[in-house]
């Protein structure tokens, strides 16, 4: 056994793998930091609220006569343009009572026609000895009694001709159409409630109520920028992703909400087709009628604030605070006041003047009074100085 332990030893010492007792690691330089420089950029002020998008078009669709549903013809959750066919009614008792109606004109009209004949005979014999006042009196009478009962007929006849227009049942509007709620074979009528529903598609409402003090603020804000009719409205959908297409806030409710405390304002913004799909496909549009959507506010014109990366930012009980490189590169610990701010960017309303250094990267290794190796990194929306490492990345410092 010290046999073995011997020559383990020596294979140890002969690879030098043994290290000597006295043995001493260098001291560690100062941390490497990224750096930026507190500079004013543009930045577009947003207000966030939660919003739900509705139709700005709906439209339930109702039989206007009783009759039996001879045929559907339209796809259930499709879309549909206006004037569509979409129910077909039994036509033929229709049919029928337009055709007694239409031969009911036809005996008025002969009727008045042999009452003119009379009229014209009796006014004729009226400048003869044969004829008599009272005859050309009656046969006036009939000629207008003639007259208002073709009126009638043919009024009949339109009222016909208008029931048998509604056994086809069109699409008064484009949109996206419901499922049925009666099927073929079954009388329907205007007792029957909605046969199915047509919610328009493009463009969306959005509505979203905001508090009073919000809105207050929002309107001092852009008074000079036009109001609020001249803000962007821009959508973050349920799973987070940003919606392309960009709004207009077009109405805002004259009243206050007593039991919230809030003001509805409603905004419309394009709900074009996704790409690659066809108006007959069933999910063929990002925006649902009723879904949650979050609503981002944004003023028309950027304003110059002073900005910083929103990773240079850390939070405790306090507040919010950064980390200050001075001009020992020693950094210190410097609490601020955020602003509006965005994911990437925070705006700073105080504690920061510009031309302040501010560390972005490596917070992680500061501490209070560290000195630091700070190098400059880009900044979210600025230009990438001269002479310095790639957005992101500290110099080592080597």
């Amino acid at each position: 056994m010290r046999l073995r332990l011997t020559l383990a030893l020596a294979t140890l010492a002969a690879l030098g793998l043994a290290a000597p007792a006295d043995a001493q690691f260098g001291p560690a330089g100062p941390p490497a930091v990224g750096v930026v420089s507190v500079q004013r950029r543009p930045i577009t002020e947003t207000s966030e609220f939660v919003g739900r998008v509705q139709a700005t078009d709906r439209v339930d669709i109702v039989a206007r006569v009783t009759a039996f549903m001879q045929e559907r013809l339209f796809t259930e959750g499709s879309e549909v343009k206006q004037d569509d066919l979409l129910y077909r009614l039994e036509r033929a008792p229709f049919e029928a009572d337009l055709q007694a109606k239409t031969a009911n004109v036809a005996q008025m009209a002969a009727l008045l026609r042999n009452a003119t004949i009379t009229l014209n005979r009796a006014q004729t014999l009226l400048s003869t000895p044969a004829g008599q006042r009272s005859t050309v009196d009656d046969a006036l009478a009939q000629q207008a009694s003639y007259v208002a009962q073709l009126q009638a007929a043919q009024a009949q006849v339109r009222s016909s001709q208008i029931n048998l227009d509604y056994t086809e049942i069109r699409a008064p509007i484009a949109g996206k159409i419901a499922r049925t709620t009666v099927t073929a074979g079954n009388v329907v009528g205007p007792t029957s409630g909605p046969l199915t529903t047509i919610v328009s598609q493009d463009p969306m409402f959005v509505a979203f109520p905001v508090s009073v003090r919000a809105v207050l603020d929002l309107r001092s804000r852009y008074a000079d920028k036009g109001g609020l009719a001249t803000t962007s409205i821009r959508l973050r959908l349920p799973d987070g992703k940003p919606y392309p297409q960009v709004g207009t806030l077009d109405y805002t409710d004259p009243s206050v909400a007593q039991n919230t405390d809030t003001i509805l304002l409603r905004g419309r913004i394009p709900n074009p087709l996704l790409p690659g799909a066809k108006p007959g496909d069933t999910s063929n549009r990002e925006l649902v009628d009723g879904e949650f959507v979050s609503v981002l506010l944004d003023a028309v014109e950027p304003v110059l604030a002073l900005a910083i990366p929103r990773a240079a930012v850390l939070s405790d009980q306090q507040g919010s605070y950064v980390y200050v490189v001075d001009a020992e590169k020693k950094a210190q610990q410097q609490r601020i006041q955020l602003g509006q701010s965005s994911g990437a960017t925070a705006v700073v309303m105080a504690g920061l003047k510009e031309g302040d250094t501010v560390i972005a990267d490596g917070i992680q290794r500061v501490r209070p009074g560290l000195v630091v190796n700070p190098a400059p990194i880009v900044a979210p929306g600025a230009a990438p100085p001269a002479g310095t490492p790639a957005a992101g990345t500290a110099a080592t410092g080597k």
